[in-house]
């Protein structure tokens, strides 16, 4: 993709996800009416759709209404361990984050980066009224993180990845920041055959996390190719989008875009 593509795309994504942070509670993909729902999610009959990723003892433990924009449960099956500092790429409102600090407990860490500046200032507020000390959030983009080398044992993300135009500079830079013997863990949206011109072409559908969705199998020879081992596809699901929300699409209709989370390791 051309540099020029690709800056717009992040400028379009970062404007949408600027403008969904603002929104009282934030819903994915700009809905066009209240009762309209999440389309990045494999169930959009929420406008938050965290109770259909997250068991309700995961969302009662953060005492908190803070909305996923995910497809998945990365943490759920990251087996994070106390005192691991873990990074979640994409992070959003933070859910991911908070529900990540309670498994690496108060000796852990917890990174969250993402490249819209309104997403960070309500994972910040959010992370203060939870009273967490052990989550932090950086603003910066997954093709260049700001984080030292070798410094991560766990990297998560929750369909985030799709929307980067250079998913190879992204799995490049994951490799660099965790530690020998790390682990990835993500969710993500991945198209099963061939998505029309009309779709790849759309900077709506980029930013609705389909434009930019890579057939299952490229997607995971990209980790493969960045040098990790072990990867694995833990789960497949399909993804729907809400019938009055602008990502509809008859690629969602007839089932060529599904969620999947993938585990893969960094050699020790």
């Amino acid at each position: 993709m051309e540099a020029k593509n690709a800056e717009e795309i992040k400028k379009f994504v970062r404007d949408r996800y600027a403008e969904i942070a603002r929104q009282q509670p934030p819903s994915c993909c700009a809905p066009q009416s209240e009762e309209a729902s999440s389309c990045c999610g494999p169930s959009a009959s929420e406008t938050n759709i965290a109770h259909s990723l997250y068991s309700g003892e995961e969302l009662e433990s953060i005492s908190a209404n803070i909305a996923s924009l995910g497809c998945g449960n990365p943490v759920a099956l990251s087996e994070l361990k106390e005192n691991e500092v873990v990074l979640d790429l994409g992070s959003g409102g933070g859910l991911d984050c908070f529900l990540a600090a309670q498994r690496v407990g108060p000796q852990g860490k917890v990174i969250g980066l993402d490249m819209t500046p309104d997403m960070i200032q309500l994972a910040r507020a959010n992370a203060e009224n939870l009273s967490l000390d052990n989550v932090e959030f950086r603003l910066g983009e997954m093709e260049h993180m700001p984080i030292e080398s070798d410094s991560v044992d766990t990297v998560i993300s929750n369909c985030v990845i799709n929307l980067s135009p250079d998913k190879d500079a992204v799995f490049r830079e994951v490799f660099r920041v965790l530690k020998p013997g790390g682990r990835l863990c993500v969710s993500d949206i991945v198209a099963h055959g061939e998505l029309p011109a009309s779709v790849r072409e759309s900077l709506e559908q980029w930013a609705c996390c389909v434009g930019g969705a890579l057939e299952e199998k490229v997607y995971l020879d990209k980790i493969r190719a960045a040098g990790f081992v072990e990867v694995k596809v833990d789960g497949v699901n399909p993804t729907v989008c809400g019938e009055e929300t602008a990502c509809k699409s008859e690629t969602m209709a007839e089932g060529r875009i599904a969620s999947i989370t993938v585990t893969a390791y960094k050699a020790k």
